[in-house]
């Protein structure tokens, strides 16, 4: 019998019915912005639908024209519960959302686990919502992946760096990291903070702080790899929650980025 990590927030960050859950995704995804890049990897947010979902999607609409060659997807998203030391394996076969079954490539897994920052910590990922919340979409849009899902703690950039190169693989590898911006800022101010951190990740100058983004982690390890693949980030979207559905005495940003080769 397979061991299956079942949703931790199916019915908070997005609904729990199948049918439901199906069309909202699929609405997010007509109603977003066409890219026609061709990603190695994206940076999409995790908060609940109803806030982030429709920059999520603008993430996620650049593989459409590339669904059917993806056959292996890498997720990195940070530990919002559990605290971890480098990046840790869930250690079960294969996470359930309300969409169906995927499976973990323990191919995959096997060819990092040598690697002194990686563990297993099922814990880490039993509550974690940073990977889950971006499931749904790539069960919408990929008629057949493997899924490598990472919760990232404490590391360097390079340990992330040394992680995804040996998961690079070819055009059937994608890679994502999931993260949100600024947290509980006022709208005005927010805007000014995202609009720093996304020229950040444009033009990588410094690394990207844990205030400026909760997967600042993943990403500056994605911003090194992706410069040695000679990879360039590129906007998709950047909005807060003040811009979808929220207030905006505090708001949380959201942002989507795709990295595609150089011209």
């Amino acid at each position: 019998m397979q061991n299956i990590r079942p949703p931790a927030v199916a019915g908070m960050f997005y609904p729990a019915e199948p049918d439901i859950l199906a069309r909202d995704v699929h609405a997010m995804l007509a109603a977003a912005k066409p890219c026609e890049l061709v990603p190695k990897a994206l940076i999409a947010p995790h908060a609940g639908y109803v806030y982030s979902g429709p920059v999520a999607a603008s993430a996620y609409t650049a593989l459409k024209n590339i669904a059917a060659r993806i056959r292996r997807v890498v997720l990195l998203g940070p530990t919002h519960r559990v605290a971890v030391r480098g990046l840790a394996l869930p250690g079960v076969d294969a996470f359930a959302t309300p969409l169906g079954i995927v499976q973990v490539d323990a191919e995959a897994a096997q060819a990092i686990a040598h690697l002194p920052q990686v563990t297993v910590n099922p814990h880490a990922h039993a509550m974690e919502h940073s990977l889950e919340v971006q499931l749904p979409f790539l069960q919408a849009l990929l008629p057949d992946f493997k899924l490598l899902p990472l919760a990232v703690g404490m590391a360097t950039p390079q340990e992330v760096a040394e992680v995804l190169e040996l998961l690079w693989g070819g055009e059937e590898t994608l890679i994502v990291v999931s993260s949100d911006l600024s947290h509980y800022l006022p709208y005005d101010v927010a805007k000014q903070v995202d609009s720093a951190t996304v020229q950040s990740i444009l033009d990588p100058q410094h690394p990207i702080s844990h205030e400026q983004a909760c997967g600042g982690t993943p990403i500056n390890g994605l911003l090194l790899a992706a410069r040695h693949h000679h990879l360039a980030p590129h906007l998709l979207d950047s909005r807060n929650s003040g811009d979808t559905a929220g207030t905006r005495d505090g708001v949380v940003g959201y942002a989507a980025f795709a990295f595609a080769q150089d011209a």
